[in-house]
This record gives C-alpha cells, structure tokens and sequence, in this order.
C-alpha cells in the first residue's frame, strides 16, 4: 500500500520542521508549504491525501485555503487537519461549517496529533471498502464511489463530512439518530467535538437541499432523521428548525 502524502501549510518554520520530521518518521510522505498560496498550489499539483492546515497564514488565510479546497472537484476530498492557537468554540464550529476533518488546537502534543492522523487515515480506508456504492431514496441519490450527491437529477456541492452525514441519514430512512451518532459517521469515531458541531453540518445541508430540505427532520430532544418514505412529517419532528441551535456570526460557506 502507498504512503499517504500529507501536506503541512505552517508559516512558523521552525514548527513546521518538528512536524515534518515528526510525520515523516511516522511513515508518511511531507510536503510542506509556508504560505496559504503555496498551500493551495501545492494541493492543486501534488494532490497530498491530507494537509495540516495552519489558520494564520500570510498570503491566502487558513479558512479562505480550507473553502477554495473545497470548492474545487480536484482537491475536495482531500482530508483537512486544521492546527491553530484559535481554540474558541465558535473557531471550531467555523472550522467544520468549511469543511474540516478535525480541528487540533495549539499547544498540542505530537502524539496526540499523530494519533489524530492515524484516525483519518482509518475513517478513509473505511470509506474506501465499503461495499454498497449507490443508495436511494425520496429523490435522493448518493454515489459514494464518485463522491456524487444529486437531489432529484440536480447535483449537491457538499463537504466531506455533509456528504457522510446525508449519506447516513438517506440508508435508512425513517430511522432516529442522535447527535453523537451522527457525529461518529460524519466525522469519525475518533473526533472529539461538541454534540451540536453536527447542527452546523445538518443546516448547511439543509440549505444547499433548498426546497427539499424538509427531507431531514429534527426530532426534538433526540436529534434527526431522513423522513420515512411515504409518511408526511409527524407531530415530534420539525424539518425546519436545529433545536436549542443558534449559528455563531461570521459562518461562511461554499
């Protein structure tokens, strides 16, 4: 099996050789980058499996590198680790509204964050080797071997952990999921992050559905479901709303 390439965009030099060296004796292939801009070309041309993605960055910033990835068909699926002295709740949920596959504060133990890596890296082969490729329903069509979600014939642009979550919800319709369940298939049993981190993902999936976003109904003092076929939505469930949820100012998305 191939080495994972992984990308470090650092503008600190000098840490961003300890995590060179670091991940690079823990088996992987480094490509490193100084600047947001260089991050950027060097994902576009290099095609690295995962970048560590630092947020103060000169040039281009780490959110703006994060939202171009994923907005561009060539470099949106790679992984993104965002590393960052930005530890506020609200820095994290921004974080993951654009897209990132974790989020590592700063300072942070280089085990720690090796481990972190090593959990990307399963989630990833555990996508890779599952076997049904196409599931169906209400319209909603997802094809995880392309990376392609259409609702009724019209494409989705959605995030890595949106197309997880949707992809989720639409395989067994009708059934209720809480939050920490839907965080562990959005975004991996090994991420650590507040249960209403998968509010974010579920209303910026409601949106980008748009007249079809009452298909994910919230069922209050639970958490959400795909509606059942053929049932029209029931007295527990609200399509329309994120219980308890308030999006923190300054959200952007792609």
């Amino acid at each position: 099996m191939a080495r994972m390439k992984i990308l470090i965009v650092e503008d600190d030099r000098a840490l961003a050789d300890v995590l060179a060296y670091n991940v690079r004796q823990a088996g992987y292939e480094v490509l490193s980058a100084y600047d947001g801009q260089d991050g950027l070309t060097q994902a576009q041309v290099k095609t690295p499996d995962m970048i560590i993605l630092d947020l103060m960055l000169p040039v281009v910033d780490g959110l703006e590198v994060c939202r171009r990835l994923r907005a561009d068909p060539a470099t949106r699926d790679i992984m993104v680790l965002m590393l960052t002295a930005k530890a506020e709740e609200s820095d994290q949920l921004i974080g993951f509204s654009l897209g990132a596959d974790d989020y590592v504060t700063k300072p942070f133990s280089v085990k720690v964050l090796l481990e972190r890596i090593k959990a990307l890296e399963r989630r990833r082969r555990g996508t890779e080797t599952t076997t049904t490729d196409v599931v169906a329903s209400q319209g909603v069509t997802i094809d995880r071997r392309r990376h392609r979600a259409t609702v009724h014939g019209k494409p989705l642009q959605l995030t890595r952990s949106e197309f997880r979550l949707l992809e989720t919800l639409t395989r067994q319709p009708g059934r209720v999921f809480d939050r920490s369940e839907l965080i562990d298939a959005a975004l991996g049993e090994d991420t650590v992050v507040m249960e209403r981190t998968i509010d974010v993902h579920v209303r910026a999936l409601r949106r980008k559905m748009a007249e079809f976003a009452d298909l994910i109904e919230t069922v209050r003092g639970v958490g959400y479901r795909f509606r059942d076929p053929g049932a029209s939505p029931s007295s527990d469930a609200d399509a329309d709303t994120d219980e308890d949820y308030a999006e923190p100012a300054g959200i952007s998305r792609i």
